[in-house]
C-alpha cells in the first residue's frame, strides 16, 4: 500500500476505536443484577449508577424499587437512625441514596409512595419522635414529603389534614431548619390556586402565624427564635409575591392578613420586650418588622429613590403595622441607650471595648425603614424622642461600621425628602423634622467638626476615617436640598439661623473642600489610568478623544454612589448583600446601557480588507480534524493583527444617554473628515492593554 493509503487507514481505525469507546449501548450491570434471583435492595444501592438508571426510567429497576418491601425499606432508611457502630463516613450512605431514589421524580415511585397510606404513616411517625431530630434525617424527610406535596398534592394534603397534631409536631421540631422548609413548601408548592387557598385556610385555622409569633418570646431557645423569625419573613415575601403573580386570585391571603394585623404585630413586640431583652429576641423580632415594612428595593436602588423621588414612589405600608409599632418606639430608643451587653472584640483597627452590636444596628435599620414610610405620626414620634441625635452619635463614634453609616445616611435623606413634601402639601405647617436635624442634632456643625478632625488625623500621618465616604454623601445631600430641593427656601432659612462663625465655615466648606473632594473622587475613579497600546508610538494619546470623560456617562448621583463604596475603605454595607445579590452592581447599570455602534469608513475599511484579509476558497479541501499539526504561533499573530487592523481603521460611536461621541479613525488621533483614510497604520496589540483600575 502507498504511504498515504496507510495513513488514511490508520485514521479510519482511530475513528472506529473512538466510536466504540464512547458507545452507550452496553448492557447495564444493574440489569444483570436484576436478572439474578435473590438480588437485594442493598446490592443495587451499592451500584454507582443506580440513581442515573432510576432517572433514566429503567423499567426493570423501577418495577423492583416499587415492590412493597423495597419501598418500606427505602422509607425506613430515611426515618430511622442507622446503627451507631458504622463508620461515620458510610453511616448515612444508604439513607442518602434512599432519599435520592424516593425524590427522583419518577411517576411510578411517586404513585406508590403517595398512594400507600401505610408508607405515609411510616413517614409521619418520624415527626412523633422527641426532639431534637437528627438534622440529616430531618432533611431527608422534609425533601421526601416536599416532593410528594408538589407531585401528589391531593393525596398528601388529605392525609396531613387528618392529622390534627401535624402543625404542633412540626413546630415542636422548628429548631431543625428542615421543618421550616416543610412549612414553606406547604405554602408555595400547592397548585392549582383553589387548592392552595384551601391549604392556606387550613394553616390559618391551625393558628400557624400566631404560634410562630409565640416562639419569638425572649424566653425561648435562640435556635427556635431564629427559625421562627426566618419562617415568618419567608411567608411574608412568598405571600406578597404570589399575590402579585396570581392575578386570578381575588381572595386575600389569610396568613398575610394575620401577619399584617395590628394585633399580631403588637403581640410580636410584646414577646420581644417582655422579660429580659436579649440580643437574639431583638434581632429576630426586628427582622420580621423590617420584612413587613419592605417598601422598595433595598441598598443602592432604595437610596436612589430617596434622592430622586422622595416619598412619591413609596409603597403604602399597612397602617395597622405602623400603629402597632408606634407605642414601642421608646423601647427601641432604650436599646440604643442601653443595648444588651457584648464582650470586647479584636478588630483590624484595634480592640473595640463596646461593640455596636446587632441589636443597635437592627434598631437603626428599623428607624430608617419607618422614616421611609413618610408616616407623619411615626416621624413626629421619632423626632420627639431625639432618635436621630442618638444615631448621629453612633455614626461618629463607630467610624468603621459601614453597616451603620448607610442606615444613618438613609435616615437623613428620608427626613430631608419627607420634609420637602410635607412643606409642599401643608405650606402653613411648620416642619417638625428638618428643624431639629439642623438645630438640636447640629448636623452642619457635626459634619464640619468631623471633617476637620479627619484632616488633622491625616495630616499627622493617621488613617482616613472609615465613615468619610458616607459623610461626603450626607453633605452632598444637604447641599443639593439647599440649592434645588423642594424645600430649599426653608432649609436656607435654617442655615441662616446658625451662628455666624458656623455659617462662614459651612460656606467655605461647600465652596472649597466639598467641591474639591467631589472633583477628586470623580477624577480619581475614572481618569487616573489610561489604556496604553504596545505599538511603536509610545507617545500615543489615550484611545478616547480628549474631550470625552467617563463622567459624562454617569449622573452626579451615581458617581457619589461609586465614590462612597470605594472610599469607605471597601466597607460594604449589609443592605447591598441582603436577599437581592444583584444590588452590588447597581451603580454600574448605566455602563451597560452604553451602545457602541461600529461603522467602518467604507473606503478605508474595504481597502484594508483587500490588503490584509485573504478570501475563503470554497474549493479548498476541507481540513481533516484528525491531522496532527504543529502549532504555528505566527498564524495566530497574523489573525490577531487582522483584527487589530479592523479596529484601527474603524470609526465608532458611543451613545451616553443623550450624548453621542465619535472616535477617531485611528486610535487616539483626531477624527478623520469626509472619506479620507487614516494616516497612522501602526499595529495595535491588545494583549498589553492596561485594565481600568477604580
Amino acid at each position: 500500500m502507498e504511504e498515504e493509503d496507510v495513513l488514511q487507514e490508520c485514521k479510519a481505525q482511530n475513528r472506529k476505536l473512538l466510536f466504540w469507546k464512547f458507545d452507550l449501548n452496553n448492557t447495564s450491570h444493574i440489569d444483570q443484577l436484576l436478572d439474578r434471583e435473590g438480588v437485594t435492595l442493598r446490592e443495587l444501592m451499592e451500584e454507582e449508577d443506580v440513581l442515573q438508571e432510576c432517572k433514566a426510567q429503567n423499567r426493570k429497576l423501577l418495577l423492583f424499587l416499587s415492590k412493597d418491601h423495597c419501598m418500606l425499606e427505602l422509607v425506613t432508611l430515611i426515618t430511622e437512625e442507622p446503627p451507631s457502630d458504622l463508620e461515620e463516613k458510610t453511616r448515612f450512605k444508604f439513607p442518602n441514596i434512599a432519599c435520592e431514589l424516593l425524590t427522583s421524580d419518577v411517576a411510578l415511585i411517586n404513585d406508590k409512595l403517595g398512594g400507600d397510606e401505610s408508607l405515609l404513616e411510616k413517614l409521619y411517625h418520624f415527626l412523633e419522635q422527641e426532639p431534637p431530630l437528627n438534622p440529616l434525617l430531618a432533611s431527608f424527610f422534609s425533601k421526601t414529603i416536599g416532593n410528594l406535596i408538589a407531585r401528589k398534592t391531593d393525596q398528601v394534603i388529605s392525609f396531613l389534614r387528618k392529622k390534627h397534631n401535624f402543625i404542633s409536631l412540626v413546630l415542636n421540631h422548628i429548631d431543625a431548619s428542615a421543618m421550616m422548609d416543610l412549612l414553606l413548601r406547604l405554602i408555595s408548592c400547592v397548585e392549582p390556586a383553589p387548592l392552595r387557598m384551601e391549604v392556606l385556610n387550613w394553616l390559618n385555622e391551625e393558628r400557624l402565624i400566631q404560634r410562630l409569633t409565640e416562639l419569638m418570646h425572649t424566653g425561648r431557645d435562640e435556635e427556635r427564635q431564629s427559625n421562627a423569625s426566618q419562617t415568618l419573613c419567608d411567608i411574608i415575601r412568598l405571600s406578597r409575591d404570589q399575590a402579585n403573580q396570581l392575578s386570578e386570585v381575588t381572595e386575600p391571603d389569610p396568613l398575610l392578613a394575620v401577619l399584617e394585623s395590628q394585633e399580631n404585630v403588637a403581640e410580636l413586640l410584646k414577646n420581644m420586650f417582655e422579660g429580659e431583652r436579649t440580643e437574639a429576641s431583638v434581632v429576630n423580632g426586628t427582622q420580621v418588622l423590617l420584612t413587613l415594612l419592605e417598601s422598595r428595593r433595598s441598598g443602592l436602588e432604595g437610596l436612589m429613590d430617596l434622592y430622586s423621588q422622595g416619598c412619591e414612589r413609596s409603597y403604602t405600608v399597612n397602617s395597622s403595622i405602623l400603629r402597632a409599632i408606634e407605642p414601642h418606639l421608646k423601647d427601641f430608643q432604650q436599646l440604643l441607650l442601653n443595648p444588651p451587653m457584648r464582650s470586647a472584640i479584636l478588630t483590624t483597627v484595634g480592640v473595640l471595648e463596646q461593640p455596636l452590636g446587632s441589636a443597635r444596628l437592627h434598631v437603626a435599620r428599623l428607624v430608617a425603614s419607618l422614616l421611609q414610610t413618610c408616616d407623619l405620626s411615626i416621624c413626629q414620634e421619632i423626632c420627639r424622642l431625639n432618635t436621630m441625635d442618638l444615631l448621629l452619635d453612633l455614626f461618629f463614634k463607630y467610624t468603621w461600621n459601614n453597616f451603620l453609616h448607610l442606615q444613618v445616611e438613609l435616615c437623613v435623606a428620608s427626613i430631608l425628602n419627607h420634609s420637602a413634601h410635607a412643606d409642599l402639601q401643608n405650606p402653613g405647617l411648620q416642619n417638625h423634622e428638618e428643624r431639629p436635624l439642623f438645630q438640636h442634632c447640629q448636623l452642619v456643625q457635626r459634619i464640619l467638626d468631623a471633617w476637620e478632625e479627619n484632616d488633622k488625623i491625616q495630616a499627622e500621618g493617621g488613617r482616613r476615617r472609615g465613615n468619610m465616604g458616607h459623610l461626603t454623601r450626607i453633605a452632598n445631600t444637604v447641599v443639593q436640598n439647599l440649592e434645588k430641593g423642594l424645600a430649599h427656601s426653608q432649609m436656607n432659612d435654617l442655615i441662616k439661623e446658625l451662628p455666624e462663625d458656623c455659617r462662614g465655615r459651612w460656606e467655605s466648606f461647600v465652596g472649597d473642600t466639598l467641591r474639591e473632594t467631589n472633583r477628586r473622587n470623580t477624577v480619581d475613579l475614572v481618569s487616573t489610568h489610561n489604556l496604553h497600546s504596545s505599538s511603536e508610538d509610545d507617545d500615543m494619546e489615550s484611545p478616547f478623544p480628549n474631550d470625552l470623560s467617563i463622567q459624562q456617562a454617569f449622573s452626579d448621583y451615581q458617581i457619589q454612589q461609586m465614590t462612597a463604596n470605594f472610599v469607605d475603605q471597601f466597607g460594604f454595607n449589609d443592605e447591598e448583600f441582603s436577599e437581592h445579590d444583584e444590588n452590588i452592581n447597581a451603580a454600574f447599570d448605566r455602563i451597560a446601557e452604553i451602545n457602541f455602534n461600529i461603522d467602518a469608513n467604507s473606503a478605508a475599511f474595504e481597502a484594508c480588507c483587500k490588503e490584509r484579509i485573504q478570501q475563503f476558497d470554497d474549493c479548498e479541501e476541507e481540513e481533516d480534524i484528525w491531522d496532527e499539526k504543529e502549532i504555528n504561533y505566527a498564524t495566530q499573530i497574523k489573525a490577531r493583527s487582522r483584527y487589530s487592523t479592523w479596529m484601527i481603521y474603524s470609526s465608532w460611536t458611543a451613545s451616553f444617554g443623550e450624548t453621542e461621541v465619535s472616535s477617531s479613525s485611528s486610535w487616539g488621533g483626531p477624527p478623520q473628515q469626509g472619506g479620507e483614510g487614516p494616516q497612522d497604520t501602526s499595529w495595535t496589540s491588545f494583549t498589553e492593554f492596561q485594565p481600568f483600575i477604580v
